[in-house]
């Protein structure tokens, strides 16, 4: 972190005699769109204040030629039109420079025309739909993504169950919003490849208070592994059901799984073996996270962090925005898209070293190299297998 703080104060002194004083004090308006109640609420929750503490750090450097930033704040409550009018707001309204946003995918896909429209960024640290960024491939997206998109999850998962343990049966349960259709199609497009088709599919709402039925069919039909697509609080409700029917079936999940809200809604005993697709830890080996994860602790005052993963994925994504804010010369739209595109300094994040993580058709800072599978066991996220956890000081940097 004491690194980071050298580069934007050296950036910050070096580019003050261009137009510090003649720009003023005006503050530089930064968008922050998240579910902060609701059943995505741990997630949202960690996005703003992994947000608020990467604002604090940044201005007590200079902010962006002495201006600072400050973060305008909306709460999309998991519901894709307060997400779409919040998105309307900061940008025609608040004249935000760029925006992060969203961690359910039905709120997102709602919004994504309104920046598209008025051609401003937004980067989204926390969904992982792999949707999102499809229009990448044309060349003219302002929609950039600082999270594993469910495509690589899947692929982690199916490689893992198939080709690894070498089992057949698969079963999958996935909620009724677009993060779980979205979900179910990268599984069953995984499957598919190794010519397997999922042996059970099960849809829930979110907020389901039992899946009883579903994993009582799906036992019945002798599946060998479930994968479940959904949020913390629907994963609790899974594998208190799972252990209703006394079902030792092994339980795997995409990142979500990581959740302050399955750990209280389902007990560490429960969570027990269940594993998940991951990309951080609380690794306090690694210098740059240690100070990270004792800066957050800190600035939440006693708040519990709901998830490693977005937090540390928001940080690092407001550090992202802001160097290229410099490079942009405190251009938005198509100067600071550019400037993302093709940023001229790496950053060393806390999820990893961004060297170019962009481009100008691949809007995806992670590569399938950068995620491993993690278990919880005695209430804690803990690699699964030994090698990961010997390689847990290797900087795992995005593949071309």
């Amino acid at each position: 972190m004491r690194r980071a703080h050298r580069w934007f104060a050296m950036a910050c002194g070096l580019l003050w005699c261009a137009g510090a004083l003649a720009q003023g004090v005006q503050p530089v308006k930064v968008g922050l769109i998240a579910p902060l109640t609701g059943g995505s609420s741990d997630m949202g929750q960690s996005m703003q204040l992994a947000a608020e503490l990467a604002v604090k750090e940044i201005n007590a450097v200079g902010g962006y030629l002495g201006r600072p930033l400050e973060l305008v704040v909306r709460d999309d409550q998991s519901d894709p039109e307060r997400g779409r009018q919040a998105s309307v707001e900061l940008v025609q309204q608040e004249k935000v420079a760029f925006t992060l946003g969203f961690c359910d995918s039905e709120v997102a896909q709602r919004s994504l025309d309104v920046f598209q429209e008025q051609r401003q960024v937004l980067m989204v640290p926390c969904d992982t739909g792999s949707a999102l960024t499809a229009r990448a491939l044309r060349g003219d997206s302002y929609i950039f993504r600082l999270a594993p998109p469910d495509e690589l999850s899947a692929r982690v998962l199916v490689g893992e169950l198939v080709d690894r343990r070498k089992l057949r049966k698969i079963a999958v349960l996935a909620d009724r919003t677009a993060y779980g259709e979205g979900g179910l199609k990268d599984l069953t497009d995984e499957l598919a490849q190794r010519e397997l088709k999922p042996v059970y599919v099960g849809r829930f709402d979110r907020g389901v208070r039992t899946l009883t039925e579903e994993l009582r069919q799906a036992r019945a039909l002798g599946s060998e592994a479930l994968i479940v697509w959904g949020r913390g609080p629907d994963h609790a409700t899974a594998l208190r059901s799972r252990a209703e029917l006394r079902w030792a079936v092994p339980y795997f999940a995409p990142p979500t799984l990581a959740s302050r809200l399955a750990l209280e809604g389902a007990s560490a005993a429960l969570l027990d073996g269940a594993i998940m697709v991951q990309t951080v830890h609380h690794d306090m080996a690694n210098e740059r996270r240690a100070t990270f994860l004792t800066s957050y602790a800190a600035h939440a005052g006693g708040r519990k962090m709901g998830s490693l993963t977005v937090a540390a994925q928001t940080y690092d994504a407001m550090y992202l925005l802001v160097s290229a804010f410099f490079q942009a010369r405190g251009g938005g739209g198509d100067a600071l898209k550019q400037s993302l595109e093709a940023l001229e300094r790496p950053y060393r994040g806390v999820v990893t070293t961004y060297e170019r993580p962009y481009a100008v058709k691949d809007h995806e800072a992670y590569s399938i190299n950068m995620l491993w599978l993690s278990v919880w066991r005695g209430g804690e996220v803990q690699y699964l297998y030994p090698i990961d956890a010997q390689r847990a000081s290797v900087i795992r940097r995005k593949e071309s």
